[in-house]
């Protein structure tokens, strides 16, 4: 084939593939630029599906979810954000792997996973459930019209900004271990006054993912000059990132609350420890960890015998390199020795044999993925990276239930050690005389 077609073919290809969705769908293209108006203000039920134009899973679903689309066309909205091209918006809901659908009802501001089937009929049936809850709320008076217009009237989310003044400046934010972003304005600046709400939006967002370790501030730098006066704040407004120890840096991001969030989450991440990596000693380290993460990532260690100390602590080094590697992911860790848990291993499908083995759990849809290549850092990171862009193959969970765990003692860091056989004294014991060596 000619290079002047292979060209044109490889470009009709990538065109056929980013453009998942089209104008001639009813599925409703979102973008960062439209979603505040068309989803976050609006009185009407949206099902949101968060994509990425290569993701296999996600060019499975399309059909369905243009058949969906078309079904429940003038009762319930159905769009598509394509968060590989707007990452910020997937950012703002937490979008760690795709597809990911998100029903936004009642309150916008805290969309629901949806957790159904992927066929157009689940879809419809998911969307019809979730039409009903939002009828009921608002017959029992729980849910009145748009949860934006609510925020705004209320001041809702503004409460999570911090008002920062010449006092409390320099306790608050610069002898302060969590990271700050602050802005500088004037009270009657125009793009301070369209700021505001997306500032407000974006500090409940990043307080909530991020365990208030990034906050949001703000400086009313008309009355507080003193404090405006020694970072130089000379527009309005103005955003600066402040960390321990460092200079501040000028934030030269959009201001939406989207890109406000993204930028947050970047700083979290940056810096941000790496995940604990626990052994499993009883149901309660499994179930918070699983439950507070996306993806709880499991490994299961050959028993101490065959590998002595130093071998376990060079797969539990792996593992934590990986864990600081895809920390951004706020996934949980944990880890297990061969026997120790039969039952989940059991329900993974790993018991016996094959050690060391590790599995990826998501306990809220009691899905399952397994490490198919080496327990190395270049396996691991295929693994977890085919997961991450919603690739990876998936079983479910032996019962559809998380399985049975044992309390156990943790580790010691020690070699293992054989158990003492029970000696025996026969100095007292009289042999038979007559016994016959032949019997033996």
């Amino acid at each position: 084939m000619k290079p002047f077609l292979l060209g044109v073919l490889g470009c009709s290809l990538v065109l056929s593939v980013r453009a998942m969705y089209s104008s001639s769908d009813d599925v409703i293209e979102l973008t960062p630029s439209n979603f505040n108006r068309e989803v976050i203000q609006s009185d009407s039920l949206w099902l949101v599906e968060f994509y990425a134009p290569w993701c296999g899973h996600c060019q499975n679903l399309a059909p369905d979810w243009k058949k969906a689309a078309t079904a429940l066309k003038g009762i319930v909205k159905v769009g598509a954000v394509d968060a590989d091209q707007h990452k910020s918006l997937g950012g703002q809901y937490g979008v760690r792997g795709f597809p990911t659908i998100k029903i936004f009802g009642a309150n916008k501001n805290k969309p629901e996973e949806y957790q159904g089937g992927r066929s157009s009929q689940a879809i419809v049936d998911g969307a019809m459930n979730a039409l009903r809850t939002l009828v009921k709320e608002r017959l029992s008076g729980k849910s009145g019209g748009s949860s934006y217009s609510k925020q705004q009237s209320t001041g809702g989310s503004k409460k999570d900004v911090v008002e920062l003044t010449d006092d409390n400046f320099d306790e608050t934010v610069l002898n302060s271990d969590d990271v700050w972003m602050v802005e500088f304005f004037a009270p009657w600046c125009g793009h301070c006054k369209n700021l505001e709400p997306e500032w407000a939006a974006a500090a409940t967002a990043v307080k909530d993912q991020t365990k208030g370790k990034v906050r949001l501030g703000a400086v009313d730098a008309t009355v507080h000059q003193v404090v405006s006066g020694r970072y130089g704040i000379r527009g309005f407004p103005t955003i600066k990132i402040f960390r321990k120890g460092e200079e501040p840096e000028d934030y030269q991001g959009g201001r939406s609350r989207g890109d406000i969030i993204e930028k947050a989450m970047d700083l979290f991440s940056d810096n941000a420890p790496a995940p604990e990596l626990l052994e499993i000693l009883n149901e309660d380290v499994l179930k918070k960890t699983c439950e507070d993460s996306q993806l709880c990532i499991i490994g299961v260690l050959p028993h101490i015998l065959d590998t002595g100390a130093s071998g376990r602590n060079a797969y539990l080094e792996v593992m934590m390199k990986m864990a600081e590697k895809y920390k951004k992911k706020l996934w949980g860790w944990l880890w297990t020795e061969a026997g120790a848990q039969s039952e989940l291993e059991t329900s993974l499908g790993i018991g016996g044999f094959g050690y060391p083995a590790m599995a990826a759990i998501n306990a809220r849809k009691m899905k399952f993925a397994l490490l198919r290549g080496s327990f190395s850092e270049t396996g691991i990171h295929e693994f977890l990276r085919e997961l991450s862009v919603g690739r990876g193959s998936t079983s479910t969970l032996g019962g559809g239930v998380m399985p049975k765990i044992n309390s156990v003692e943790g580790w010691d860091g020690k070699d293992g050690e054989l158990p003492v056989e029970e000696e025996y004294d026969l100095s007292d014991v009289d042999l038979d005389e007559d016994f016959d060596k032949d019997e033996l």
